[in-house]
């Protein structure tokens, strides 16, 4: 199924210190669909960027956001965790943790910022837009693509109209898409999700997880899918600022260094482990996005420190897999072999 006359290769829209302008211009330059990871982004840094990306490449590009997130506030188990930090702040030379002033960016005003960035596509995680938004933003010619992580979510959110899914395999990097259930639940592989989508829904479906070389993509089309995303093997090419700590934690790490955490949001995501996701498995945390803010300073101060003990490490289950250095335009390259046009 053609998918809006875009590229079938598709870089992951990773929020965080791969959400840049350089980065993204510089997949959809070289062929493929860069995609703006903007759920942590100031509405007015989403109409930057945006416009950084549109003065390197004229190729379209997509603008990712989380959908709200109902979460009830838990000062008491906020305490808590910030409690934990506090010897982490200590070795890091920061004073201790406090309450965040707030939690997260106010969702109208990033998507808001969104439209008027005028991408190709918006893309959800994390919920449904529904069926309002979704008729609003296709109104104004928007493509919009929501995340699946099961079967049920993926026909909500073709019942709200979307005009695409992204099938979010267990094995893909960074935070758990789905919204239905509990959220430990609908943790299914790639092999298994796509085909079952593809059966499930009459709009196309793009694959997600576990995808790194042209094997993978060669696997998602077979799969039924019109479009194959790669996140974890974009964070190691030239034009993704990560910072060194970060950079040399995913050079090292082995496929049994892989885990799902919620140690540093409150929400479970793949990553590197390391001395925060093991010291904080199994310890009740506040919900996300509580954790997320209040660990932030930090993440920051870790990554400065070159101390990768203290980063989320997002990272998918095919890492290994991803360490051909290289630019961005040489990755999509090599993807692109395995899509059969």
């Amino acid at each position: 199924m053609r998918l809006f006359d875009l590229p079938p290769v598709w870089m992951a829209p990773m929020a965080g210190e791969a959400a840049s302008a350089a980065l993204v211009a510089a997949v959809s330059a070289g062929g493929g669909f860069g995609q703006l990871g903007a759920a942590y982004l100031a509405p007015a840094r989403i109409g930057e960027i945006a416009a950084d990306i549109r003065s390197r490449t004229d190729q379209p590009f997509g603008i990712n956001l989380f959908c709200p997130q109902p979460w009830l506030r838990d000062d008491a188990a906020l305490d808590a965790y910030l409690a934990r930090l506090a010897a982490w702040h200590a070795e890091l030379g920061l004073p201790a943790p406090t309450r965040p002033e707030r939690f997260e960016e106010d969702f109208d005003a990033q998507l808001e910022a969104t439209v008027a960035a005028r991408p190709a596509v918006i893309s959800f995680v994390m919920g449904d837009p529904g069926v309002a938004r979704v008729a609003a933003l296709k109104a104004q010619g928007f493509k919009v693509v929501g995340t699946a992580t099961q079967v049920a979510e993926g026909r909500l959110l073709q019942a709200s109209g979307v005009d695409a899914v992204v099938a979010q395999g267990y094995e893909a990097g960074g935070h758990r898409g789905g919204f239905l259930g509990r959220p430990e639940g609908a943790l299914i592989g790639t092999l298994a999700l796509v085909p079952q989508l593809v059966d499930a829904l009459d709009i196309p479906v793009i694959a997600a997880g576990g995808i790194a070389d042209a094997r993978g993509v060669a696997a998602a089309q077979a799969l039924g899918a019109s479009a194959a995303t790669v996140g974890t093997a974009f964070l190691l090419v030239d034009e993704c600022p990560l910072s060194p700590a970060y950079r040399a934690a995913l050079l090292a790490a082995t496929d049994a260094d892989s885990t799902l955490t919620q140690a540093f949001s409150g929400r479970y995501a793949r990553g590197v482990a390391n001395r925060v996701t093991r010291e904080l498995d199994g310890v009740a945390l506040p919900a996300f996005p509580q954790p997320n803010a209040a660990s932030r300073a930090m993440r920051q101060a870790a990554a400065q420190a070159g101390q990768a003990d203290f980063l989320s490490l997002w990272a998918g289950q095919a890492l290994p897999l991803s360490r051909q250095a290289r630019k961005a335009a040489e990755l999509v390259a090599a993807l692109s072999q395995g899509w059969r046009t």
